[in-house]
């Protein structure tokens, strides 16, 4: 099994070396590809190539907007391009941004990166399986970069 991982030299935190580092600890058999782009608006056409020309099964695409309402809107043209390649590849595209303004100080900033990647790369690992493993956790409140929320509780 061939998983890609897109990042960007844009990111503040190597999040490409963090997911790789995941998906070693923890699972033997898988094959990784990454490519790095310059920013996330790259990361479509990256993760498209991934899956097109080197035989990915699933891709994370991993980057770092900034705070800005200009590094939303790309961070939200970015999504669109991620979105289209999957319909394109009919392949899992698995994207991992953190928002520069998600933390109040870099400690949390790399905590977040830290978090978000390494769940993230386990959700690719399991996609990549055929995502059966994700069904136990339907509505749990799973979260990436922050604490889980838990399920909404029925009285």
């Amino acid at each position: 099994m061939k998983i890609g991982v897109a990042d960007t030299t844009f990111a503040r935190a190597d999040m490409g070396k963090i997911a790789i580092d995941e998906i070693k600890s923890n699972f033997e058999s898988v094959e990784i590809v990454r490519y790095t782009v310059p920013g996330i608006k790259d990361l479509p056409v990256a993760c498209k190539k991934l899956i097109e020309e080197q035989g990915c099964v699933v891709c994370i695409a991993l980057g770092m907007p900034g705070g800005k309402p200009i590094d939303r809107q790309c961070a939200h043209e970015a999504s669109l391009g991620i979105i289209q390649a999957q319909l394109l590849t009919n392949k899992h595209i698995v994207e991992v941004f953190v928002h520069e303004d998600e933390a109040a100080s870099e400690k949390e900033l790399l905590e977040i990166c830290e978090n978000r990647a390494r769940k993230h790369a386990r959700n690719a690992v399991a996609l990549a399986k055929g995502g059966g493993e994700l069904s136990k956790f339907a509505g749990t409140g799973r979260r990436q970069g922050k604490p889980d929320v838990g399920p909404v509780r029925y009285h």
